[in-house]
């Protein structure tokens, strides 16, 4: 694989950074947003087409890939920002895109590439951990379209979107099918609330959802191989976000280090703490390699080879942030562990990416990993 980026490539990673410097000061990030912070950095996203990446040209995108994104949701990740970016743009775009008649993506992404609608994915339910394909929820058909009912959890940004996409099934069906639902309609329940990370994510009932013809996505009952490759770009998002999270966490750590004196000598100057931030950049070039890795899987179209991919970039991901972020918060002793350091609010982050959207022990399983834990 080559791993090179070109000079479109670099160009887009300096403006995302130089717009991630301006909106989230170094000294703010992991701090909850307000409304009117999430608004404008949205419209802002929007402005510098961040939001349009994905989507093509007849749509009011860009006609970018996987690479792109990953680059995005790198610098993302290095400023614990981008809000929706992963559910509406990266999710919800991926489904539009795969599923969408062409009345449909015309009605929905130009409102998503310019930041005016966000939409996200429902397709978790209570006791199915990550088996999402093993979904509840049922549609029947009527005259006029169909009645939803049901419960999704864990929705991520659900109590923001203004339109949700839900996996169901109708009468029954062995397959699913996908549902665009407007989030403000009758009888849709949204009850939002704080992640670990101070992040947003809603569970989201259904009671008799009367949507019409017109909001089924694609063919009835052949909606699971399309939310597959979306889930699965925005797993390889989620691994290059993780890249950017560590990457800020390990040049934290040695500004500190370089700073922080005991017995009379900065605390860079013990040998063991050496190896120890050696460790950590070893780890960050591990995951930016498998981040890539997953992004040119994602781009490559190739299914079984996806999935391979960017179960195992996961696997990585979930493992090792787990394991920087407790060195980094250990390196910097008891102050690690205060709001008023960033450090902590990066473990945060990396604590959550590791279980969004499968776990390094469901990842080992759906890679065919023999001892695998069950999720």
């Amino acid at each position: 694989m080559d791993f090179s980026l070109n000079d479109d490539h670099l160009a887009l990673r300096d403006a995302v950074r130089r717009f991630c410097d301006g909106e989230y000061p170094a000294e703010h990030r992991g701090n909850p947003e307000t409304r009117e912070q999430s608004d404008r950095r949205w419209g802002a996203m929007g402005e510098l087409g961040l939001l349009s990446l994905p989507f093509a040209a007849d749509f009011g995108g860009t006609g970018q890939g996987a690479i792109e994104v990953m680059l995005v949701a790198q610098e993302l990740g290095r400023a614990l920002g981008g809000g929706a970016f992963l559910a509406s743009t990266v999710m919800a775009g991926e489904l539009l895109r795969r599923l969408g008649s062409p009345a449909q993506q015309r009605q929905w992404l130009p409102a998503l590439a310019a930041g005016r609608l966000q939409a996200s994915v429902a397709l978790y339910e209570d006791g199915l951990r990550y088996d999402w394909q093993e979904a509840k929820t049922q549609a029947t058909e009527t005259l006029g379209g169909h009645v939803l009912e049901g419960r999704k959890r864990l929705v991520l940004h659900g109590d923001t979107a203004g339109l949700l996409l839900v996996a169901a099934r109708i009468d029954g069906d062995a397959g699913l099918s996908l549902f665009a639902v407007d989030a403000h309609a009758p009888g849709v329940q949204v009850q939002g609330f704080d992640t670990l990370d101070g992040r947003r994510a809603a569970h989201v009932r259904f009671e008799r959802v009367q949507v019409g013809a017109d909001r089924l996505l694609g063919a009835r009952g052949a909606a699971g191989e399309a939310a597959e490759a979306a889930l699965d770009a925005a797993v390889a998002a989620l691994c290059a976000e993780s890249a950017g999270a560590v990457e800020a966490l390990l040049a934290l750590t040695a500004e500190h280090l370089r700073t922080r004196r005991q017995f009379g000598a900065p605390l860079a100057k013990f040998q063991v703490l050496q190896h120890r931030v050696a460790d950590m950049a070893i780890g960050l070039e591990q995951l930016k390699s498998m981040a890539c890795a997953a992004a040119m899987a994602v781009e490559a179209g190739d299914a079984a080879r996806r999935r391979r991919l960017v179960s195992a970039a996961k696997v990585l991901a979930s493992q090792q942030g787990r394991q920087i972020a407790l060195a980094a918060i250990q390196m910097h002793g008891a102050m690690g562990m205060t709001d008023e350091c960033r450090v902590g609010h990066y473990a945060k982050r990396l604590m959550v990416i590791g279980q969004l959207l499968g776990d390094a022990a469901w990842h080992l399983r759906r890679m065919g990993t023999p001892g695998a834990a069950g999720g």
